[in-house]
């Protein structure tokens, strides 16, 4: 069966994601748009570097040109954040992109966007999930894809220098030429390495670069900016002397950032000197908007300018959502993925590298120094992360526990509240903890948050054993 997660549709290739899976669901997007009455005005669709990402894309296109819906194919892998821009530029109704963004190499899958360049709601993909189980294939139709090129149903497009330009608009170049920042960048084997460099050479930053071939198994690493993806980025930092290092994931929507010393700064600290910088240095006001395994040191930011921090579920879907209800100014989450307003509604790696490398040159400060005055300022906040593979059988079990019987250790913090928004989220004084399934995977994951990193492990060790989960540093 299709089913939608939390980022898309994303399966195994040859299991899931299959010629004739990719073909449903084409053919339940081009139905829906057909009932909107919006086949004409079309969808912009891409794809990443993935394994068969192209051949998909093109399979996924013949279907939507059979049904009679006007393509706009880019023509080479490009970040998922391009897309959604193009979406919003060209005022399209709807997008889609090839991609299994972070996953596994064995992995792929597809991103819907809809108008304005946003994840597709919820209520959308669960519609279009429905139809597209419910289609029989005998009943898809198709044109071959030179075909549909020749009539102009397709159209190629390159809108790689619109998106670039619009990035640049939004940054003080000015002042990044004047710090001459060495930066070493490494896209993870993805697509973001022609667009981040574009922008810092633009810039006159100096770039090492490392991860930069064409490589579908991403160097045997999970697509994810995290500290074990990170390694070669950490030692290429402190051989080149660089001021910095920056990576993105799979489909360059997610950011991952290595200091002057070579340490990992955690997505969370990212998002919150992002937010922090935004208020102070650019005098913008607003909220911010982060999902409830992110950390609550927008929270303390937020309040002590007298703004709110709003919590949402996990999916950047929701934390766009967020963003237009209450016209917020950042959004975010712990696995490296934010917006800002004046942006896309989408999450861009590309984009916030480029905010982070102006922070550095307005602040005129080292990273780590930025960090420290950061915890100085609100004080120290630090998360732990953990996840497990599950059964069918070990999930239901550990669902029934916590979710339906609502069972909880007995923690040596004052419980302040417990939530089942997304998961079970119990606030603590001081810190909080979340047990949730993964949208995208069949894993829970178990987040912590408390005064040090090793409090936060020993929250996350306490809710582990709980639910039977093993455990191990």
């Amino acid at each position: 069966m299709i089913k939608f997660g939390t980022g898309g549709w994303r399966a195994i290739i040859g299991d899931g994601f299959t010629k004739a899976n990719i073909r449903l669901v084409a053919a339940a997007v081009a139905r829906r748009m057909k009932r909107e009455g919006v086949a004409e005005e079309g969808i912009c669709v891409g794809y990443d570097r993935r394994f068969l990402s192209k051949e998909a894309l093109i399979w996924f296109c013949e279907v939507l040109a059979g049904e009679g819906i006007k393509v706009f194919f880019v023509n080479m892998s490009c970040p998922t954040p391009q897309i959604m821009f193009t979406v919003k530029e060209k005022k399209l109704p709807y997008g889609a992109m090839v991609t299994a963004s972070h996953n596994p190499a064995t992995w792929n899958g597809i991103k819907l966007f809809t108008f304005g360049g946003r994840d597709a709601a919820q209520d959308v993909t669960e519609a279009i999930q429905e139809e597209a189980n419910s289609i029989a294939e005998a009943d898809v139709r198709a044109m071959d894809f030179e075909e549909a090129k020749a009539e102009g149903i397709i159209a190629i497009i390159d809108p790689r220098d619109a998106y670039l330009d619009s990035i640049l608009n939004q940054v003080n170049t000015e002042a990044i030429r004047k710090r001459r920042l060495r930066i070493v960048l490494d896209p993870m084997f993805g697509v973001s390495l022609t667009g981040l460099q574009t922008i810092l050479y633009t810039c006159r930053c100096d770039v090492d670069v490392i991860n930069d071939r064409h490589d579908a198994f991403f160097g045997r690493h999970l697509p994810a900016p995290n500290p074990d993806t990170l390694v070669d980025l950490q030692y290429a930092v402190k051989e080149h002397k660089a001021d910095v290092g920056i990576a993105t994931d799979g489909d360059a929507d997610r950011l991952g950032i290595i200091d002057e010393n070579g340490r990992y700064v955690t997505a969370n600290e990212t998002l919150a000197l992002l937010y922090y910088y935004l208020l102070e240095y650019k005098g913008w006001k607003g909220a911010a908007v982060r999902n409830i395994a992110t950390t609550h040191l927008l929270d303390r930011i937020a309040e002590a300018h007298g703004e709110k921090c709003v919590e949402v579920p996990v999916g950047f879907k929701h934390i766009s959502a967020g963003m237009e209800k209450y016209d917020a100014l950042i959004g975010g989450e712990s696995s490296g993925g934010l917006t800002v307003r004046g942006h896309i509604s989408g999450k861009d790696g590309l984009y916030a590298a480029s905010l982070l490398v102006e922070m550095l040159s307005v602040s005129g400060r080292k990273l780590s120094e930025l960090v420290q005055d950061l915890y100085e300022k609100y004080g120290e906040m630090h998360t732990a992360e953990y996840d497990w593979a599950l059964t069918e059988e070990s999930r239901e079990e550990i669902a029934r526990k916590i979710m339906e019987e609502k069972q909880l250790p007995v923690f040596d913090k004052k419980v302040e509240k417990v939530s089942y928004m997304d998961g079970c989220k119990v606030y603590l004084e001081n810190g909080w903890v979340i047990v949730r399934f993964s949208g995208t995977e069949p894993r829970v994951r178990i987040f912590a948050e408390a005064e040090t990193e090793e409090k936060a492990k020993q929250t996350v060790k306490q809710m582990a054993d709980f639910v039977g989960l093993p455990w191990q540093e």
